[in-house]
């Protein structure tokens, strides 16, 4: 299972560059690839594996993996059909394509992302390939950007999957705390009860009833018909859409009696059964009618394995197999009719039948096998619905009457709207000629119509080896009780039954409903409840409500921002503590006299801060504070976090001093926001806050602190003495990854909004200052930095460089000592790329913008990916030495001169974050220093 996802997503990468070199072709040995792992599954198809990886065990977040029968015949559809789309894609699309190698990169990592899904059985990982899903069918949806219609299409699909799977992460949480475990095997095996177990299931069907597109939320796939017809045929047809029903299946063993589930799934799958086969029969476009009637037959299904019968999901199964198989095959019909003639209107085709005999019988075969005759697999899985309805006390005998007459009535619309695919496709519609867009189409080739022929033959091929059918089937099946019924097994004759007669009668009401449909069509108006129109209508409303929110508390002001978010976070903490907490408070005001002293520097440097008028004195007085915090950490016997908060403050301040540049040296109080006591009142309470809260979190304190358990942690599991790198690089990494993910696309946008047309980039070097600024010296004279000449003699201090030239490769040795230090000592990747950025502020300051570029001549945006990338790179590197992710794993080697060595891969972790330091403080030096500074002179000519 493992080497599948690791093929697909090695394919995925190498996609783009194969289409660059082989064009559409690549497709071809793309398919190869789902092709590959279709033969495993097959060859391992009686088999049941597991794979458990540890992965990050706190959070119940285990690679956990399982393969079974019905892992199986979702992974036959995934894998199979994905082949053949592929294979298709080769002749579809031109080379000219835009975007074609990335569209190829988004197939096949859809295809491994699903196999993925259907085979996880931690619902945590599961979500995760759910919502990958998702995003994959976002792009793949919205292909043609250039479209108003991609663009609305793929947001809308976006939007609705995306919000019912945060329902179902939430349902998914609630199952999994109630059993005490996240695995789907276990949550089924002891399928709790009770009205939480009932609202935590109704969650998870919510998610599993949006992704397949059922009423009420099923209006987004047939605007997902914007896509590319082979993105329909795969995500619509066999992938995306199924991942709902094979949820549905995969939980109905342990849940099928539970008192939402068959009311929630077959009363919503039934509805969508009847409205989305109506909506068929009205449409004109191919594919639309294809798309509602993607959304009957996807109610069909939902309806069947919500019944939770053995007889119905041995039903069920078979209906999925036959739907991937004729769905698949009329999108790639419709495809290559749009592809040859331009057009998917059957008011626009007539005599197509003529021209494309091949094309014509092999959508007729596959529509029939979609209405459900004999002897295709559609016919098969329809009477064993039929039959699972009616011989089940599953449900009352009122309840299986009314479900297996919306079924019939369901099947009626599928006929009909079978037969007006067909006859709007290929008819002759009583012209004695071909349309305009047959007459001018060119004959689809050979290896075009090869995987729509191949799948409408297995739906043939498949409905006659009903027996085999059946013993591939079954397995899962006999999970579900039989609730009474006899056995019942696939097969094409059970002899003059019921479900043969209503048959019968779907076939003769089917076509005689085909018939007079225009003319009830005509007669009826359509209805006014239109789904989509109310998606719109939700949109409008929530944008409307969020301005007037927006209006009323965000003016424009930032001062009047920052009042209401500090006014919110003063007001409600303190108001919970002092009315629902009932703990004491207990309080040490010092532990050293120094405590005072330092304490009251820091409060007279920060009322200094708050009268000062001058900015830069402020600003000089807020370092203060921060340096103070420094000492006190240092009192408490924290080195390395005074380390980090001095060299924190001191980067702080220099970023302070260069925004200032641009700013009046004295505050205008006159513009000043509120009046100055309500900022003072404002302040304080922020301050009582912030103290209640952790006097009151110290003293509810019941059992011993973590903290008194780092040490031996550090030691033992991260091999380090510094118990706070440890805690930053092993312990709580995921913390640490998530933080400097943040400063990433915090520098990502600080210069974004500086540079506004060109984010990337490297500081100017000295060969690119324009001639008119060269005040170069003469050769005689020393030159103690390049950049240094470029500065106006004025405002060049010569001390400084000096200082500067003598210091810079002093503190770079310091920046790697506290690298490779930080493990057993103060320091550590984040201190050690601090101080190295106070070595690049210092260089830039003596030197200028010129300088900077001399000093470190590289992209700042791409010393931040490759540190994230070596951040991320432990996380796979841990779990090949056998740790967790992110967590550190040790490997010990000796070498000669240097004897026994030591190390844990927390060291390439930490180097990402020395490199994401270090590439941040280049940002901010290129944008809000050598930018403005560009900017200055710019203005002074």
């Amino acid at each position: 299972m493992l080497a599948v996802l690791v093929a697909h997503a090695v394919a995925a990468v190498v996609a783009p560059l194969l289409v660059r070199w082989w064009g559409r072709n690549a497709f071809l040995a793309l398919a190869l690839v789902p092709a590959a792992a279709l033969g495993w599954v097959i060859g391992n198809w009686d088999t049941e594996q597991r794979l458990d990886i540890e992965w990050v065990p706190g959070l119940s977040m285990d690679i956990d993996m399982r393969f079974d029968s019905l892992a199986a015949v979702m992974s036959v559809l995934i894998l199979g059909i994905g082949t053949l789309i592929l294979v298709y894609c080769a002749r579809y699309f031109e080379d000219d394509e835009p975007r074609l190698g990335i569209f190829a990169a988004e197939m096949v990592a859809f295809a491994g992302v699903m196999f993925a899904l259907v085979t996880s059985d931690n619902m945590l990982m599961l979500y995760i390939f759910w919502e990958l899903t998702t995003v994959l069918s976002f792009l793949l949806v919205g292909h043609y950007a250039e479209r108003a219609s991609s663009r609305r299409a793929a947001t809308q699909a976006l939007l609705v999957t995306t919000a019912g799977g945060l329902a179902m992460l939430v349902g998914i949480i609630v199952l999994g705390e109630m059993v005490g475990s996240y695995n789907l095997s276990d949550v089924v095996a002891a399928a709790p009860r009770g009205w939480l177990a009932g609202v935590g299931l109704v969650l998870v069907l919510v998610g599993a009833l949006s992704k397949s597109a059922i009423v009420p939320l099923h209006f987004w796939l047939p605007g997902a018909m914007a896509a590319p017809t082979p993105v329909s045929g795969y995500l619509h047809a066999a992938a995306m859409v199924k991942a709902g029903i094979y949820l549905v299946a995969r939980l109905a063993p342990g849940f099928a009696d539970a008192g939402p589930w068959r009311v929630t799934i077959v009363s919503l799958g039934l509805a969508s059964m009847i409205v989305g086969g109506y909506r068929a029969l009205r449409a004109y476009d191919l594919k639309l009618v294809l798309a509602f009637g993607t959304v009957s037959q996807l109610g069909f299904l939902t309806a069947i394995v919500g019944i939770g019968t053995r007889t119905a999901m041995l039903a069920g199964l078979a209906m999925v197999m036959a739907h991937g198989f004729f769905k698949a095959a009329l999108f790639m019909v419709v495809g290559i009719i749009d592809h040859n003639t331009g057009t998917r209107d059957v008011r626009k085709l007539a005599h197509l039948g003529s021209r494309a005999p091949v094309l014509c019988v092999t959508g007729v075969v596959a529509a029939a096998s979609m209405a459900g005759l004999p002897p295709f697999l559609g016919f098969v899985g329809k009477e064993s619905a039929f039959e699972a309805a009616i011989d089940s006390d599953a449900m009352s005998p009122g309840a299986s009457a009314v479900v297996l007459g919306v079924m019939v009535l369901g099947s009626i619309l599928t006929v009909a709207y079978s037969l007006r695919f067909v006859w709007g496709a290929f008819g002759r519609k009583k012209l004695r000629a071909p349309s305009a867009a047959v007459a001018g189409m060119h004959t689809p080739g050979a290896f075009f119509l090869t995987p729509p022929v191949m799948l409408a033959a297995l739906g043939l091929a498949a409905g006659l080896a009903a027996p085999v059918m059946d013993r591939l089937l079954s397995p899962y099946a006999e999970t579900l009780p039989s609730y009474g019924a006899k056995v019942y097994h696939l097969a094409l004759w059970h002899g003059f039954s019921i479900p043969l007669y209503m048959t019968a009668v779907v076939i003769v009401v089917g076509i005689a409903l085909y018939k007079v449909h225009k003319s009830i069509a005509r007669a009826v108006p359509p209805s006014p409840l239109n789904a989509d129109r109310i998606y719109d209508r939700t949109l409008q409303l929530m944008d409307s409500l969020s301005l007037r929110i927006t209006g009323s508390t965000q003016r424009g002001s930032l001062p009047g921002t920052q009042a209401l978010i500090l006014g919110t976070l003063a007001l409600f903490p303190l108001i919970s503590l002092l009315v629902y907490t009932r703990t004491g408070i207990e309080t040490r005001l010092a532990d050293s006299p120094l405590q005072f002293v330092i304490g009251a520097i820091m409060i007279a440097a920060a009322v200094g801060a708050a009268v000062m008028r001058n900015r830069l004195a402020a600003v000089l007085l807020v370092g203060v504070t921060g340096y103070g915090a420094g000492l006190l950490f240092a009192i408490h016997g924290a080195p390395d976090l005074a380390l980090t908060q001095f060299l924190v403050e001191t980067l702080t301040l220099v970023v302070f001093v260069l925004v200032l540049r641009k700013l009046p040296a004295e505050i205008d109080e006159g513009r000043s926001f509120g009046h100055k006591g309500l900022r003072i009142l404002l302040a304080a309470a922020v301050g009582l806050t912030v103290t209640a809260v952790g006097a009151f979190a110290m003293n509810g304190r019941t059992t011993r602190p973590i903290a008194d358990y780092f040490p031996d942690l550090a030691y033992d599991l991260g091999d380090g003495n510094n118990v706070v790198n440890v805690i930053l690089v092993d312990i709580r990494a995921w913390d640490t990854f998530g933080e400097i993910s943040v400063l990433l696309v915090a520098a990502t946008g600080v210069a974004s909004l500086v540079f506004r047309n060109r984010r990337f980039g490297s500081a100017p070097r000295v060969s690119d200052a324009p001639a008119s600024m060269d005040s170069r010296q003469a050769a005689s004279e020393i030159t103690w930095l390049s950049g240094s000449d470029l500065i106006d003699p004025k405002h060049r201090v010569l001390v400084l460089e000096v200082t500067t030239r003598l210091v810079f490769p002093t503190v770079m040795v310091l920046s790697i000592y506290f690298f490779f230090a930080g493990h057993n000592a103060p320091g550590g990747g984040f201190a050690g790329g601090l101080t190295a950025g106070l070595a690049l502020v210092l260089r830039y300051l003596a030197g200028g913008r010129y300088e900077l570029g001399e000093t470190l001549p590289f992209d700042a945006g791409k010393i931040l990916g490759i540190g994230l990338l070596f951040a991320g790179g432990t996380a796979l590197a841990s779990i090949l030495l056998g740790a967790p992710a992110l967590s550190s794993a040790t490997f010990e080697a000796t070498l000669p001169l240097l004897g026994d060595i030591k190390m844990v891969t927390a060291l390439f972790f930490d180097a990402g974050v020395y490199l994401i330091v270090v590439g941040l403080v280049l940002d901010v030096l290129r944008s809000l220093g050598a930018r403005l500074d560009a900017q200055i002179e710019t203005s002074q000519q």
